[in-house]
This record gives structure tokens, sequence and C-alpha cells, in this order.
């Protein structure tokens, strides 16, 4: 068994995201004895002495039938009301499923705002902690029914790696209808004739060159790709992610034996950083000229107002900007100290040249993420 393999099966904290293909379909809707596999897989490891946080996806999907709808729906509207009828039957499955066991389920639902506004942020950790520490099992999906296209996780891979940092966890597992990693899609041969192969590991970047990862299915918003960001998302932040199938969750959650794996950086970006980085919404950009991009982006340097070229965005004090080259290339992120009128002011000035209120960096090295 390979490390990262090993990590993932002795991991004491895992946030585990359930696709919608795994809990639903067109005609019947929820699929109940589907979800009792599930968790029987999901107390085996809780049993097993791991607190586990589920993601799940279904609300729409199985709002679908209720409603007599013939497929997932594309508009706002209708997507939110089968989520309504939807949202209700699945957390009500959840915990009756779960009853079994005597476990008590918490539905958590969020929106976006809720990671990338630092105080929202902040009441979902606690929210989450303090379910753990009571022994509840924390169902949470992303809240379908207010949420709007422009706030919008846009998919719950990507809902499932940013809880998995928000709440410090060990391990992500990503259980849906694909049992892995292929170079290609494995229905269809490839360029060269060839059938797809399975990737069992992933330990970097260049292990994904010549990927080619398509868009979701009927029932689900997710896909190949958006599950690859999400891999590569919760990676970069220090916890390792195993893909799998659902119908293989047994293997998946009691020794990783399955599926493809992908290895974590070394060190865990802190919280701020993750933030600044992969949750927080940028309201702004700063287009930074060579030298600054050199100093600031490779070097980790602060940002002088001498090295700004523009300023785009209507932005305050302690938002978080993208940071662009000449090309337009984001290269960075930052919290800025200074609101959008301000830093106007500033631009291509050497610190001397500055009023006193305004010699600050406009942003600190310490509230800087390179891209």
């Amino acid at each position: 068994m390979s490390d990262v393999r090993a990590a993932i099966a002795s991991a004491r904290s895992i946030v585990v995201k359930i696709g919608s293909s795994a809990l639903t379909d067109l005609e019947s809707g929820l699929d109940r004895s589907r979800l009792d596999a599930l968790v029987d897989a999901l107390e085996a490891r809780m049993a097993a002495g791991s607190d586990v946080i589920v993601v799940s996806s279904g609300a729409i999907g199985a709002g679908i039938a209720p409603l007599g709808l013939r497929k997932r729906p594309t508009d706002l509207a209708t997507k939110q009301a089968a989520a309504s009828v939807g949202q209700l039957a699945l957390a009500h499955a959840w915990g009756t499923s779960f009853a079994r066991y005597r476990r008590v389920v918490g539905q958590v639902l969020l929106t976006a705002d809720d990671i990338s506004n630092r105080a929202h942020h902040a009441n979902a950790q606690r929210t989450l902690d303090r379910l753990r520490s009571l022994h509840a099992v924390a169902v949470v999906n992303e809240n379908d029914t207010v949420a709007t296209n422009e706030i919008r996780f846009g998919d719950n891979d990507r809902l499932a790696a940013l809880v998995a940092h928000l709440v410090s966890a060990d391990a992500l597992v990503l259980l849906s209808d694909v049992d892995g990693l292929y170079t290609g899609d494995p229905r269809k041969p490839g360029p060269d004739g060839r059938p797809a192969t399975l990737i069992a590991e992933v330990s970097g970047p260049d292990d994904l060159d010549g990927v080619i990862a398509g868009s979701g299915g009927a029932l689900g918003t997710g896909g190949m790709a958006s599950k690859l960001a999400a891999a590569r998302l919760a990676s970069d932040s220090g916890v390792p992610v195993l893909l799998a199938s659902a119908a293989d969750a047994a293997g998946a959650l009691r020794d990783a034996s399955v599926g493809t794996v992908f290895a974590a950086r070394p060190e865990r970006l802190s919280a701020r950083r993750f933030w600044v980085r992969h949750a927080a919404e940028s309201l702004g950009s700063l287009v930074l000229d060579d030298g600054a991009v050199q100093a600031v982006c490779l070097r980790r340097r602060s940002l002088l107002a001498a090295g700004v070229t523009a300023v785009h965005g209507n932005f305050s004090s302690g938002d978080v900007v993208d940071l662009v080259d000449t090309a337009g290339t984001v290269r960075g992120r930052g919290v800025v100290a200074y609101d959008a009128d301000d830093v106007a002011r500033m631009i291509g000035r050497s610190t001397d040249e500055l009023p006193s209120d305004l010699r600050r960096p406009i942003i600190h090295a310490d509230d800087l993420v390179p891209a």
C-alpha cells in the first residue's frame, strides 16, 4: 500500500462526498437501498474510530420525481423548487438510515458566501466542530433553495474540498459513479485507438499531463473535471484525496484500496492563506509590472505602490484582489490594505512620494498567496 493510501486509511477525521448519481435516479428519485449501503460503509469507518462529515449531493435529484419532472431542470426557479422538495426527503433519509445505528444527524446547508465571508466562514467551522464534539453526523449540502448562479459553489465536489480544509480534515473521499481518474473517457477509445487507463496515484501536476476530463451527467452538476479540480484544491491545501465509485464505498472507507489517490502537499496551508487562495471572492485586480511580479509573486515580497500599473474593481480595504501581470495572467491573490480609490492615487509612486497615511504596503507579504 502506498503512503498516500495508508494516510487516508488511517485518517482520524475525513470528509466524504456522495454524488447525486449515487443516491438518486430520474425515474424514482431517492434510492433508499443505495443510501443505506453507503451509511453501512460510513458507520463501519466511524466504528473504527474516525470522525466523518458527509457532503451529500442529491437534493435537486430527489425532488425531480415527486414534482413529476422528466429531467434535471435548467432554470434557477425550478432548480430551487426541486431542491426545496428534495432537501426534506434527503435529510429525512439520512436521519432514518443513521438511526439504525443510533446516530443523530445534523443538517448543515451552506452557500458560497458562507465560505467566502470570513465571519460566516468561522460560524460554519464552529457549527461543524460542535456537531462532531457532540458525536452527531454532520450532513452538508449546498443550500440550493436560496443559492443563485452568482453565489454558487458550482458543484458539491468543490464544496467538499472547502469543507475538508474548513474542519482540518485528515482526508477527503469523493464517491460518485466513476471508479477513479482515467487518462480519458473509459467508455471510448483514445485518439490512438487504445482504451483509457486508470491512474492509481497522482503525486503532482506532471501526473496529469494529457488527462482529458469531462463534464457532469444527467443528475449532477459535476463530472470528472469538477472532481479533478476539487482533488487538486484539497491536495494543494494539504489534504490527501481518494476518488472512487460509490459502489466501492466499503473498500474506499475501509482501507482506501480502490480508485485514485491524490497526494497532499507536504505543508498544509494556513486557514488564512487557504481562504485567500480558494475561498474568498476576488473583488478587483491590480496589474503589476514585471519587476513587481518577480518580487511579489515569485519571491513573496510585499506589494508596494511603485509596482502597480493599473487598478480594476471597486474594492475596499480588507477585500481580496487578484494580482495580474501585463499579459492579463493571474499570478496571485492578496488582501488589499486600501480602498480602490486610494490605490489609484498611489500607482507607480515610491514610498517616499506618498503621504504618511499611505506608506504601508498595498498588500503585505503575509496576506499574499501565489497563483
